[in-house]
C-alpha cells in the first residue's frame, strides 16, 4: 500500500506540475483499536488513509483535493452498519464492501474575483466550536456510526458547497448555498451505537409490532438547497458572529401511525425532513488568562418524540432555542481548564414530548501538555443534569516524530439507561490508535 501510494504521488506530481507552478502531495495513515471494557471483546479495528493534493497556480488560485478509504474489521462497527441513505447520490462515499468505503472528504476551488473570495466544491463549514457537542455547527450533517465519539473534523459529512466571503469596513460576509441534500447518517438498529434513547426514537407499546418505512426525504436540487448567512466583525475586543440559515433539518421527523394489519396492532414509523429556519450568534473575547465564550441557535421548528402516538402523529413540534456558555482558563504550568454550561429550550408544548422543556448539560475539559508539547495528557466530562448520565473521556497522546504519534484513551459512559448517554452504558471501551503521516 506504501509503494502504492507513493507511485501515486509521484504521478500525480508529475501532471500537475505541467499545468500548475506548484504541487503539494501528502497521505496520513491512521489505525485505531478500541477494546470494550465491559466484555472484553474488540469493538472496533480499523485502518484509514487520506490521501491530499493540492493545486497551486500562479493566479493565486488553488485547487484541493482529499479521499478517505476506510476499513472496519468488527461487525457492528463497519460500513454497512450505517444508513447510507442519508446522503445524497453525488454526495454519497463508494461502498467497495461491506467493511470498506472510499469517499471524497473534500475537492475545491478556491482563490478570488475582485475583493471577494470565493470557495467552491465539497467541503466543511464550521460554525460554532463547543468542546464535546455541537450547538450552531450545524451546516454540515454528521456521521454517527460512532455517536459523538470520533473527532468532529471526521464524522461531519462534507457536502457540495459554493462558499462566498467578502470584506466590507469592518465585516466579513458569508454565503452559503448548498444543493447537496445529505443528512445526518444514523447507525442501523443492530449497530454498536444504535440508538434507544426514547428522547431519540420512538418505543412501541407492550405488544405491538413497528415497521419503519423509507424516509420521505427532498430530492430537487435547486428548490431543496439550504441558504445561509454570517456576519462576522472584531468590535471592541469582542470576535461576534450573526448567522443565520435555512435548512432542512438533519434529523428527519419520525411520524407514527397505529393501524391493525392481519388482526394484529402495528405502528408505522415514516421519517421525513422538515425546513427550519435557524437564527444563531456566537461571542468570545480574552481577559488576560481567561476567555468568555458562547453561541446561541435559535431553531423555528424541531420535531420531538412524543409521549402519545395517538397526537399529532407521536411527534411534538416546537421552537428551540439551544446554546453554550464557556469559560476557558489558561492556568499556570501550561494547563487548560474549560467548563460550558448547555441548555436546549423546548418553548411550547414540552409536557407532550419524552424530553424535559430546559434540557441543561455541563461539560468540562483539563489539559495539559509536557515535554516541549510532545505529550498531551487531557479528559473531557460531559454529564447531563435531567438523566444523571454523562461520559467521561482521558486521553493521552505522544508525539514521537513529527510524522508519528501515538494515543491511549478511554470513553466511559454512565448513568440512566434511557438518557442519551446512559443507553450506551455497555459501550465502554479502551481505544489505542497510531497515526502516520507522509
Amino acid at each position: 500500500m506504501k509503494r502504492f501510494l507513493g507511485s501515486t504521488v509521484l504521478l500525480l506530481n508529475s501532471v500537475a506540475t505541467a499545468v500548475a507552478s506548484d504541487f503539494d502531495a501528502s497521505v496520513k495513515a491512521t489505525g485505531r483499536w478500541a477494546l470494550n471494557t465491559r466484555s472484553g471483546d474488540s469493538q472496533a479495528l480499523n485502518l484509514t488513509l487520506l490521501p491530499e493534493f493540492g493545486l497551486n497556480f500562479d493566479n493565486g488560485w488553488h485547487i484541493k483535493s482529499v479521499a478517505r478509504l476506510r476499513s472496519e474489521a468488527i461487525d457492528g462497527m463497519q460500513i454497512d452498519d450505517l444508513e447510507r441513505g442519508a446522503y445524497s447520490d453525488y454526495g454519497k462515499p463508494a461502498l467497495l464492501n461491506e467493511a470498506t468505503e472510499l469517499e471524497l472528504r473534500e475537492f475545491t476551488l478556491q482563490g478570488e474575483i475582485g475583493e471577494t473570495y470565493l470557495t467552491l466544491g465539497k467541503q466543511q463549514v464550521v460554525w460554532g466550536k463547543a468542546d464535546g457537542l455541537k450547538v450552531l455547527d450545524i451546516v454540515n450533517p454528521q456521521s454517527y456510526r460512532e455517536f459523538i465519539l470520533e473527532d468532529f473534523d471526521e464524522s461531519r459529512i462534507s457536502m457540495w458547497t459554493l462558499n462566498v466571503e467578502r470584506q466590507w469596513r469592518d465585516w466579513n460576509f458569508q454565503f452559503l448555498w448548498i444543493p447537496d441534500q445529505s443528512f445526518h447518517a444514523l447507525p442501523k438498529p443492530n449497530a454498536t451505537f444504535a440508538f434507544s434513547s426514547p428522547e431519540l426514537l420512538p418505543v412501541a407499546p407492550t405488544g405491538v409490532n413497528a415497521k419503519i418505512k423509507a424516509a420521505r426525504r427532498p430530492n430537487n436540487v435547486f428548490l431543496d438547497s439550504d441558504v445561509g448567512l454570517r456576519a462576522s466583525a472584531f468590535w471592541q475586543s469582542w470576535d461576534i458572529t450573526f448567522n443565520y440559515l435555512y435548512q432542512y433539518d438533519n434529523l428527519p421527523v419520525l411520524k407514527q401511525r397505529l393501524t391493525v394489519e392481519d388482526g394484529q396492532p402495528l405502528v408505522t414509523v415514516t421519517p421525513e425532513y422538515q425546513r427550519t429556519h435557524v437564527f444563531g450568534a456566537t461571542f468570545s473575547n480574552a481577559f488576560e488568562d481567561w476567555v468568555l465564550r458562547g453561541e446561541f441557535a435559535y431553531f423555528s421548528k424541531h420535531s420531538f418524540i412524543g409521549r402519545d402516538i395517538r397526537i399529532n402523529d407521536g411527534i411534538v413540534q416546537s421552537p428551540e432555542l439551544h446554546y453554550v456558555l464557556g469559560l476557558d482558563w489558561n492556568a499556570p504550568g501550561d494547563v487548560l481548564v474549560s467548563t460550558q454550561l448547555v441548555q436546549s429550550w423546548l418553548i411550547d408544548n414540552a409536557e407532550l414530548s419524552t424530553r424535559d422543556k430546559l434540557d441543561t448539560t455541563f461539560t468540562g475539559l483539563i489539559r495539559r501538555n509536557f515535554l516541549y508539547d510532545t505529550l498531551t495528557a487531557e479528559v473531557l466530562v460531559i454529564a447531563n443534569i435531567n438523566n444523571g448520565d454523562g461520559i467521561v473521556r482521558p486521553k493521552i497522546q505522544y508525539q514521537w516524530q513529527d510524522n508519528i504519534t501515538t494515543w491511549i484513551g478511554a470513553d466511559m459512559f454512565y448513568g440512566d439507561r434511557g438518557g442519551v448517554f446512559g443507553q450506551f452504558g455497555d459501550n465502554d471501551r479502551m481505544v489505542f490508535g497510531v497515526e502516520l503521516a507522509y
